[in-house]
């Protein structure tokens, strides 16, 4: 019974490791491939969390075909990490219109960080458990 358990384990690490991969083939690719530009802070979205209030920066760009690009950050942080005005350099893709990047560690590299931090207990637990048990 115990080794369903593991097992189970095992496959949860397995595909959280699987959908970490895609995330960073995703950021990869759109970083190779992709437009880089600079995308000015227009507005701070105010946040209210269950701590106070975040605040979440709306860029806008200027697309390869003279467009003007407005969205929102998919972060918020308190304090802001942008002012009204700023500027920060996103990627975005070249055929997708909704895919874009903030250039930054954690903009690019969020989800398979987070993704990973999950997944590597859990292949440590199940794999340590089952070479253990057919040693």
């Amino acid at each position: 019974m115990i080794e369903y358990l593991y097992a189970a384990l095992l496959i949860i690490g397995l595909l959280l490791l699987y959908f970490a991969n895609k995330q960073y083939i995703i950021s990869r690719n759109l970083i190779n491939n992709g437009v880089k530009t600079k995308a000015k802070v227009i507005d701070l979205l105010k946040i209210s969390s269950d701590d106070g209030y975040t605040y979440k920066p709306v860029f806008e760009y200027t697309n390869r075909l003279d467009e003007t690009v407005t969205f929102e950050s998919d972060v918020s942080s308190s304090p802001p990490a942008y002012r009204v005005g700023d500027y920060a350099t996103i990627v975005y893709s070249k055929q997708d219109t909704e895919e874009r990047k903030i250039v930054s560690f954690w903009g690019l590299y969020r989800w398979p960080i987070i993704l990973l931090c999950f997944a590597s207990p859990l292949l440590i637990i199940s794999l340590s458990y089952f070479s253990y048990l057919y040693r």
